[in-house]
């Protein structure tokens, strides 16, 4: 292979895309402005509508964030002060931190290692643990784009009487091997509209998704101070609403998202063969079976979608800050997601967790390392990556 040009490659540009869809965007978001119509509206109504076919759900509530998403699903589920939700530690900090802000207990779970998916195994021990009754739901995080083994989780759902909450943050359009789209299974799929998203907005959003009215109507009411009509307050809800001006622009990115999917799985396939031409490994075959110390994603499951929030490689933990020197000398972007597990943070001390409780989400934590997957890198960016990270673990 040829040595690319040196060049720059942030880990996302969404300079790059905006330049796609200017001529699109501008007059959406001039629509707004004309309307005087900014929080709530025509334009949220229909983005709802255009999300809920999206996910295949009855029902969408647009909100204010992925974060505010889960506590309004918590919310309307009736999961407060003295309950308990079992899920992953090795997740973004909102998952656990949604949980403790309705005055419920976050539980963890490990992951598979090779998925880096919650492990339904653990979970089934961490429920053996706990005093009956305690645990109320299950919120599996559908990580990187991946889908969680919905089949597992579903099943323990129904043996223990628990509800389920799909983090579906970095994961919509992902499907599962039975084409079921992630958010659409469990009782309520939470969504996040942060700009670093797959479908990211011009600034905060999320979304709530569910086939059951009822719960629709309360996260209704909840996202808005509880209120229905105005000024008869049913529920101490928050105030949680998504602005119009960010529905707009979402309007005009859905209309674009699968076509951005397909090219993010086209770069993941590019980085799949180069990596393993050079020798590399997926992440079913740990580190520590030797070879080139490189493992790219394992690959979906047949009849799975795998969106590609992030492209992660797992490299060893001792040499990995040298890896990432070598790529920002380089001038790419990279990212670690997440340096530090749940049970690590200083904030969650007091759950009483040990280190080595979670072996597969620590090691993860030291491993991992998110390389460019963006749906306009060139030719030439990607081979550039490739070539960057070959260099730097092949003088390991």
């Amino acid at each position: 292979m040829t040595m690319a040009t040196k060049t720059n490659v942030p880990l996302l540009d969404l300079k790059a895309q905006y330049a796609t869809i200017r001529e699109e965007i501008e007059p959406a978001i001039h629509d707004v402005l004309e309307s005087q119509i900014f929080i709530g509206g025509p334009k949220v109504g229909e983005l709802e509508c255009r999300c809920a076919g999206y996910v295949n759900t009855t029902y969408s509530v647009g909100n204010s964030s992925g974060s505010d998403a889960i506590i309004l699903a918590l919310d309307a589920l009736g999961i407060g002060p003295g309950d308990e939700v079992i899920l992953p530690t090795y997740t973004f900090f909102s998952t656990a931190g949604s949980v403790s802000r309705v005055g419920a207990t976050p539980i963890l779970a490990d992951i598979d290692p090779a998925t880096y998916q919650v492990d339904p195994t653990s979970i089934r021990r961490v429920l053996e643990s706990r005093p009956a009754g305690k645990v109320k739901a299950l919120m599996p995080v559908h990580l990187f784009g991946q889908a969680v083994d919905l089949d597992a989780i579903m099943d323990i759902a129904g043996e223990h009487d628990l509800r389920v909450i799909e983090d579906a943050a970095q994961a919509i359009g992902t499907e599962d091997i039975h084409g079921r789209r992630v958010g659409s299974v469990g009782d309520i799929g939470t969504y996040s509209f942060f700009p670093s998203k797959n479908l990211g907005g011009f600034g905060d959003g999320g979304l709530c998704a569910t086939n059951d009215q009822g719960l629709y109507e309360a996260m209704m009411r909840f996202r808005n101070h509880g209120m229905k009509p105005k000024y008869f307050h049913h529920d101490i809800g928050l105030n949680a609403r998504l602005d119009a001006l960010q529905a707009a622009v979402l309007l005009v990115k859905i209309e674009h998202l699968d076509a951005w999917t397909a090219k993010r799985q086209a770069n993941a396939q590019y980085y799949d063969q180069v990596f393993a031409d050079a020798g590399a490994s997926n992440s079913s075959v740990s580190l520590d079976e030797g070879g080139l110390p490189l493992r790219t994603p394992q690959p979906a499951p047949q009849g799975a979608r795998h969106i590609y929030n992030q492209y992660v490689i797992r490299v060893p933990g001792e040499h990995r800050e040298m890896i990432r020197g070598r790529l920002k000398e380089a001038n790419i972007g990279n990212e670690i997601y997440y340096p530090r597990c749940l049970h690590q943070q200083d904030c969650y001390r007091d759950l009483g967790y040990a280190e080595g409780d979670f072996p597969h989400s620590e090691r993860a934590s030291r491993e991992t390392l998110a390389i460019p997957i963006y749906p306009e890198l060139s030719e030439g960016q990607k081979q550039y990556v490739v070539d960057t990270v070959l260099a730097a673990v092949r003088s390991i």
